[in-house]
């Protein structure tokens, strides 16, 4: 069955809404510390078996290896099936916008059609994000990154094959809390400067697939919020990995103030 986009909106705005109460008290729940909420069954589990069958292969997509992560990530979305193109911006409609917000009680909330350091992603055996803080603005550096989306599509991912998203609400040295990449959830999760967020290594031979999108607006959540790239640490048992990556956010971070967007232009966005 072929899903026009503004199924797919209705079908994720239903979904949402059908569940606000319950979500919003989640998000509120723990706003202190890293905001966050979960919803399963997204979309028909036809649909989303759909958006897995078209995801693009690893030889498709970009490779990113060094000591910070290992995944592949595509994002000039016309290259793939239409199918994935709407998944991606249905999830920037407006309406499904202004309903995240209200859930998450933010106001001035915008998508990004560049999708910069958005799109999709896939991790294979070994795959891992190391604990990081997103870049707090969008491509341009006006607006502030506010919300993180992530909708994940590999059929029966058990929570025993790593490649789950960790939060580490009480900081590094504490155990993060881990949320199962689970098939056809969707994970919202609030990004400032106390956002520490990552994903454990995969660990069988089996692709982790995910739309990931994020929303943007005139203000930070928190008001002592700063310019920050992204930027990477090492897990509690990586003291030599931690050190190397603080001086690379140190390098990174001291090009930044002297260039704004950076000696040359961030290649992760969509060029229409």
């Amino acid at each position: 069955m072929e899903y026009e986009k503004e199924t797919i909106i209705n079908l994720i705005f239903n979904q949402l809404n059908n569940n606000k109460v319950a979500l919003k008290r989640q998000f509120q729940t723990t706003k202190g510390k890293i905001g966050f909420f979960y919803v399963d069954d997204v979309l028909p589990e036809e649909l989303s078996r759909q958006i897995f069958n078209v995801f693009p292969t690893k030889d498709e997509a970009i490779k990113r290896k060094d000591l910070r992560e290992f995944k592949f990530v595509a994002f000039q979305m016309n290259r793939y099936n239409p199918l994935l193109e709407k998944v991606v911006y249905a999830f920037q409609d407006k309406k499904i916008v202004q309903l995240i917000s209200e859930i998450c009680e933010l106001e001035n909330v915008y998508a990004d059609p560049n999708l910069y350091a958005g799109g999709l992603s896939l991790m294979e055996k070994g795959g891992f994000l190391n604990p990081h803080l997103d870049n707090s603005h969008d491509k341009d550096r006006n607006n502030w990154r506010v919300l993180n989306l992530l909708y994940y599509v590999t059929p029966n991912w058990d929570i025993n094959n790593g490649g789950n998203l960790e939060l580490w609400p009480d900081g590094l040295k504490k155990e993060p809390l881990v949320i199962q990449s689970k098939f056809n959830r969707l994970v919202v999760m609030a990004t400032h400067e106390k956002s520490w967020h990552s994903v454990n290594k995969v660990l069988l031979n089996k692709t982790r697939c995910c739309v990931s999108n994020y929303y943007f607006s005139d203000t930070p959540i928190l008001t002592t919020d700063n310019f920050h790239v992204t930027s990477f640490r090492g897990r509690p048992e990586e003291k030599v990995k931690d050190t190397f990556l603080r001086i690379d956010n140190f390098i990174r971070s001291s090009i930044r103030k002297i260039f704004k967007k950076g000696i040359r232009e961030n290649p992760h966005q969509y060029k229409k």
